[in-house]
C-alpha cells in the first residue's frame, strides 16, 4: 500500500496582503502529478485544509475543484482531517456521502473511532480537537461526571482517545493514524520551528512521541516543515507552499510531500520536493548594494517575490523607498529597516530610561525619530512645557 502525505494547504492564505491561491493551484498540479507517477493508494491531507474557519468564496471553488480533480476525475482515495484553522463543522459538510467515492473526510472527535478498512491496514483519522472537545464526547458516551472533570489539558484527552481506538486494532493489520498537532520527541524537548503562526509552533499545546506508541506509523500536520517531524515514523511533510518570511528564510528544508509505503515489514517514507512558480527570496542587503546593478540583475527579479531588509538605513537620504524597490526587483512582498547603530542606542537609552531627566528623554526621543537633535527653540519649549507640568503636581 503506498499512500501520499501532505497537510497544510491553508487555500485561501495571503503573503503581506498578496493572494497565494495561484501558488496553491500549481503546487497542487504537482501533488497530484507525484500522486500518478506514483501510482499512490490515497492522498492524506493532515489538516489545515483552508486557511479559515469561514473561507472565501475563492478559496471554496478552488479546494472543491482540488478535490474533484483527485477523486473524481482520477479515482484516488482521499483520506482528509480538519485543522486548528478549519472550521470542524462547515467542512463535515456532506461527509457521509461523500466516502460513498471513498473521499473520507473526519472534522469530529466522534468520527475518529471508525477506522477506515483496507487490506493492510486500519486508518484512524483524528481531526483536532481541544479538551472541551474530548469533555462533551466522553460525557456523551456515559462517562462518570467527576472522570470528566479530569480531562483538563490536551495530553490527558489525547491518552484516553488513543487508549479508545487501541482497542480498535485489528491484529493482523499495521495500524495509521492521521492527526493534527505539535508532536515532540520528549517533554524536555521543545519544538522551536517555524509553523503557521508563531516560531514557536502555532500556540498549540506539544504533546510526545511516547502518546503515539501504540500505531505503527502517524502522518502529522501543522507544522509547516519536514524537519520537525519528532521521529522517522510520525512525520511532518511539511507544507506544499512557503507562507511566510521565516520560512523562505529556511532554503535548506524545501516544500514538497512524503510518499509513505507499507508492505508486511515494514514502513518507508520518501520526500518528494515541489518547485515553486513564485520563489520567495529574502534579501538583508544595505541600500548601495540592494541598488547595485551587479547585485541585482543576479536576482531572479521581476520574476519571483522578494522580501527587503536595508540594512545601515538612514531614513533622511532617501524617499519613496518602497516604490525604488519594486521598480528594480518587481514584487516586494515585505519591506523592513534596519540600523544597528540606531537599535543598541534605543535599548541603551531604554536600559538607562530611569537615570534620565524628563527633557533628556525627550530630546532622545527626537533625535531616535528624526536622527537630528532638538533646536534651541525646541529645547526651550520642552523646558517650558514642563515647567508647566510641575506647577500643576
Amino acid at each position: 500500500m503506498k499512500l501520499l502525505h501532505t497537510a497544510d494547504w491553508h487555500i485561501g492564505r495571503t503573503l503581506n496582503g498578496y493572494s497565494l491561491l495561484d501558488e496553491q493551484e500549481n503546487a497542487f498540479e504537482q501533488i497530484l502529478n507525484i500522486a500518478k507517477a506514483e501510482q499512490v493508494d490515497g492522498i492524506v491531507i493532515a489538516g489545515d485544509i483552508y486557511d479559515r474557519a469561514i473561507p472565501s468564496t475563492n478559496a471554496v471553488t478552488a479546494l472543491d475543484k482540488m478535490l474533484k480533480t483527485i477523486n473524481l476525475d482520477n479515482h484516488i482515495p482521499i483520506y482528509a482531517i480538519s485543522g486548528n484553522h478549519d472550521g470542524a463543522k462547515r467542512l463535515n459538510f456532506g461527509n457521509e456521502w461523500m466516502e460513498e467515492s471513498d473521499l473520507y473526510l473526519n472534522t469530529l472527535l466522534s468520527e475518529a473511532f471508525t477506522p477506515i478498512e483496507t487490506p493492510e491496514a486500519q486508518i484512524f483519522m483524528l481531526p483536532f480537537f481541544d479538551p472541551m472537545d474530548a469533555r462533551v464526547y466522553y460525557q456523551q458516551q456515559g462517562m462518570d461526571e467527576e472522570d470528566v472533570k479530569n480531562i483538563r489539558g490536551i495530553g490527558e484527552a489525547m491518552n484516553l482517545v488513543i487508549s479508545d481506538m487501541v482497542k480498535l486494532f485489528d491484529p493482523n493489520k499495521k495500524h495509521l493514524l492521521i492527526t493534527h498537532f505539535t508532536v515532540a520527541p520528549s517533554a524536555e524537548e521543545e519544538l522551536e520551528l517555524t509553523s503557521e503562526t508563531t516560531s514557536k509552533v502555532g500556540g498549540l499545546a506539544t504533546l510526545t512521541v511516547n502518546t503515539f506508541n501504540d500505531f505503527d506509523y502517524v502522518m502529522l500536520g501543522h507544522i509547516h516543515t519536514r524537519f520537525a517531524s519528532p521521529s522517522e515514523d510520525i512525520r511532518y511533510p511539511g507544507s506544499p507552499v512557503k507562507f511566510n518570511v521565516k520560512e523562505a528564510k529556511i532554503k535548506a528544508h524545501g516544500k514538497g510531500v512524503d510518499i509513505v509505503e507499507i508492505t508486511d515489514n515494514q514502513i518507508t517514507h520518501t520526500f518528494k520536493e515541489i518547485t515553486p512558480k513564485t520563489d520567495l527570496h529574502v534579501l538583508s542587503e544595505t541600500w548601495e548594494t540592494l541598488t547595485d546593478p551587479k547585485f541585482y540583475k543576479a536576482q531572479p527579479i521581476k520574476k519571483d517575490w522578494f522580501a527587503i531588509t536595508v540594512k545601515d538605513f538612514d531614513r533622511s537620504k532617501h524617499v519613496n523607498v518602497r516604490a525604488k524597490m519594486q521598480e528594480i526587483y518587481g514584487t516586494v512582498v515585505e519591506l523592513d529597516y534596519e540600523n544597528i547603530k540606531r537599535d543598541q542606542e534605543i535599548a541603551t537609552s531604554q536600559a538607562n530610561l530611569s537615570e534620565l531627566s524628563p527633557d533628556t528623554i525627550v530630546d532622545q526621543f527626537f533625535k531616535t525619530i528624526t536622527g537630528k537633535d532638538l533646536s534651541d527653540d525646541q529645547k526651550q519649549l520642552v523646558d517650558s512645557i514642563f515647567v508647566d507640568l510641575g506647577k500643576e503636581d
